[in-house]
């Protein structure tokens, strides 16, 4: 392979008025294809085989007009103190509101009349509309959207309070700032660690680009392929995250090979052979994560991998041809004035940096700082044990926006459950649902049960409950499973709180099924790398570590409230059902990024004949400052995201931040040649037959210096070459 990247590098840097025009044409006609594709509707959201789905799927047979799974709005009045909303003055303001939404959009299924269906609370303090729509609240036209905000208006100017909650008003989180700070500070980032704003501009340029191709493609391929908004947004955080990295591990290992005297076309060659092979199977990894996301059986989320796989496979394409294309371009400005005028001394004279001094402590006290770094990753990693899984409702949103002040409003007039009503299907006649609401109410934890409503048929009827607890709570999840456990098969639970329920029960079910594909198969892919047992043991044992940690993190800010206010959490509650295996799956890509690209200059150097202790220095003193450098770009990228209203995009970004800390700080810098270290020339052990059945794929490029001439001498004199 690398005698083949090798080859593929100076062909590019040789042949770089080719290799640009065609990565422009790419990103032109991507955009082209973004620009001129009907616009997309939200991805269809469905879990197959779960109860919530099978009652939807029920409903639309049996209830076809009734908009089962469409965005649901509460409009909320409260009467100013000493009023109530029973005056006639209010009733007739209400009502003339509940006229105007039945008016305002075709795509309204339902208006409720608060004073015919007892949505009035029993102080007479408090009353809603419920709107119901044929769509969910992403595909909502703005002008739908525009006239429920308008709903009201004239209610406020007489004293009324108004505030309207539910899914219809949910937009898609803006992104942006989050991204944009991202760049900033690495570019800031790159200039410190290359010296040259040329060397700098690079990475940042080819991510933008690869970035652009792979969410203009998305894009332009949605409506047919029905893709979410959400997965251009995964697909553009990821693609930035490894279109950096990869650029700059490239672009690193062309820096030091000018640094030993090579000719640029022969630097950009050696570079995109070495650093080229591990940005191959570090690449190789990530895919391997994301597409594993078909494991949970979610078509989104398999989608949304499936995307951003490919965003991460065009990124490794743009490092392999279009950096040494833009290197032949950046002549010899990739090395920065001040190197030009004061050259880096040979190898064996090179002053030790901080990562050769930080790998020879190391060495000195390798028990010491195993203990120090597993201990530490084992005390933040304690919180994990406690995990409670679910989706953020409405309460976790801002006091700043309409729909926290109307779950507010609706849970002091009619208790927190009525925020979160499930709905129970029926399969069955008038006798059978009127049992079944008798059933249901002899349940703890219910607050309140409507009559059943059949349809026209009178096969089928929709029950509504409403809890005692608030929608994400521990007591609303039980009732549900009473509901399910008491009732017959006939008897389905459905709703936006039900289907919350189910599908954090879905993603549990999937976590460790997908660990295991996906650690499984990185274990064999860094076996071949490697050529070794206890290496890639080790990088997967430790990445484990890194993202229980991160996930402990994660429990005590968001779920026990420790420095909440801090991070602007507005309620403590379950940890976003997906957070788990989506911080597997992104994580798990870069760490092997930061494994792959730091311990293969160790094993370069081993199998180029240094011991293993002087192939940990040598890996360090060349690999630490662009992983450092690759983990505080990540860093940044994702705490960018801290700063969002959205509680979900929020717990995101610092569950993603925090776990780059971890693994990239403690896990690759500390354990990982801590280890190394106490197992010596036994890390390196493979066993002969396996051996010979793994192909060899010369990451090291060993394979690569024999074409190209290089002598090889006896293992007694080998001569140490920098690489």
């Amino acid at each position: 392979m690398a005698t083949f990247l090798y080859r593929l590098g100076r062909s590019a840097f040789r042949r770089r008025h080719a290799v640009a025009l065609i990565w422009i044409a790419l990103l032109a006609l991507a955009g082209f294809g973004a620009a001129s594709a009907p616009a997309a509707t939200s991805s269809s959201f469905s879990m197959p085989g779960t109860e919530a789905q099978k009652a939807f799927d029920l409903l639309e047979e049996r209830f076809p007009a009734a908009g089962a799974d469409g965005a649901t709005a509460r409009v909320v009045f409260k009467a100013p103190d000493g009023q109530k909303m029973t005056d006639p003055a209010h009733r007739a303001t209400v009502g003339k509101a509940v006229g105007e939404l039945r008016s305002g959009s075709d795509q309204v299924v339902n208006v409720t009349d608060p004073y015919t269906v007892q949505a009035v609370s029993r102080d007479g303090s408090t009353a809603y509309i419920q709107v119901s729509y044929k769509v969910s609240g992403m595909e909502l036209t703005d002008a739908t959207r525009e006239a429920l905000k308008e709903t009201g208006q004239e209610a406020r100017a007489g004293g009324l309070t108004v505030e309207i909650g539910g899914d219809a008003l949910q937009t898609v989180p803006e992104t942006g700032a989050g991204e944009i700070i991202g760049v900033i500070v690495a570019g800031i980032v790159l200039v410190i660690t290359f010296g040259s704003l040329v060397a700098a501009g690079l990475p940042l340029l080819t991510a933008i680009i690869g970035v652009g191709i792979g969410v203009s493609t998305i894009t332009a391929l949605a409506s047919a392929l029905d893709l979410g908004s959400t997965t251009s947004t995964l697909a553009m955080m990821i693609g930035l995250a490894v279109g950096i990295d990869y650029a700059l591990f490239i672009v690193s290992r062309y820096r030091a090979e000018l640094a030993e005297g090579r000719e640029r076309e022969e630097a950009a060659g050696r570079a995109v052979g070495t650093a080229g092979s591990a940005v191959v199977f570090a690449g190789l990894t990530v895919v391997i994560a994301l597409v594993g996301l078909a494991v949970v059986n979610i078509p989104m989320l398999s989608k949304m991998g499936f995307a951003a796989a490919g965003t991460v496979l065009i990124a490794v394409l743009i490092a392999l041809t279009l950096i040494p294309a833009l290197l032949g371009y950046a002549g010899g400005r990739v090395v920065g004035r001040k190197a030009r005028k004061n050259p880096e001394p040979a190898a064996a004279d090179a002053k030790p940096n901080m990562g050769t001094r930080w790998a020879r402590f190391v060495l000195r006290r390798p028990v010491a700082v195993l203990l120090v770094g597993v201990i530490g990753l084992g005390a933040v990693a304690v919180p994990a044990a406690s995990l409670e899984m679910g989706l953020p409702d409405d309460g976790a949103q801002p006091t700043s926006t309409t729909q926290r002040r109307a779950y507010d409003l609706l849970s002091d007039g009619f208790g927190p459950g009525s925020n979160g009503p499930l709905m129970v299907v029926v399969d069955g006649d008038k006798a059978a649902a009127d049992r079944t609401v008798t059933e249901i109410k002899g349940l703890d934890g219910v607050a309140a049960v409507t009559p059943a409503t059949p349809n026209k048929a009178g096969d089928t009827s929709i029950i509504t409950v409403v809890p005692k607890d608030r929608p994400s709570s521990v007591e609303t999840e039980n009732l549900v499973h009473s509901i399910r456990d008491t009732s017959g098969d006939d008897v389905l639970v459905t709703g936006a709180t039900a289907m919350n329920i189910d599908f954090s029960q879905k993603m549990n079910d999937a976590l460790l099924p997908y660990l295991a594909l996906v650690v499984g198969l990185a274990f064999l892919l860094l076996m071949v790398v490697f050529r070794s047992v206890l290496v890639p043991l080790k990088a997967a044992l430790g990445f484990l570590l890194s993202v229980v940690a991160a996930l402990g993190a994660v429990v005590a800010v968001f779920q026990w409230g420790w420095l909440g206010s801090v991070f602007g959490v507005e309620q403590t509650g379950p940890i976003m059902s997906m957070m788990p295996i989506f911080m597997v799956g992104v994580v798990f890509g870069l760490a092997m990024d930061y494994e792959v690209f730091l311990v293969t200059r160790m094993r370069e150097a081993y199998v180029h004949g240094e011991r293993p202790g002087e192939a940990i220095v040598t890996g360090f003193r060349h690999g630490a400052r662009v992983v450092t450098a690759a983990a505080v770009i990540m860093i940044a990228v994702f705490a960018g995201f801290i700063g969002s209203s959205e509680q979900m995009v929020k717990m995101i970004g610092f569950g993603l931040a925090v776990a780059v800390v971890f693994d990239a700080f403690v896990v690759r810098m500390a354990i990982v040649p801590a280890v190394l270290a106490l197992l010596g020339r036994k890390a390196w052990w493979l066993p002969r037959w396996l051996d010979r059945a793994l192909p060899n794929v010369d990451v090291e490029g060993e394979g690569l210096r024999k074409d190209l001439g290089a002598e090889a001498p006896e293992d007694g004199e080998r001569e140490l070459v920098r690489v």
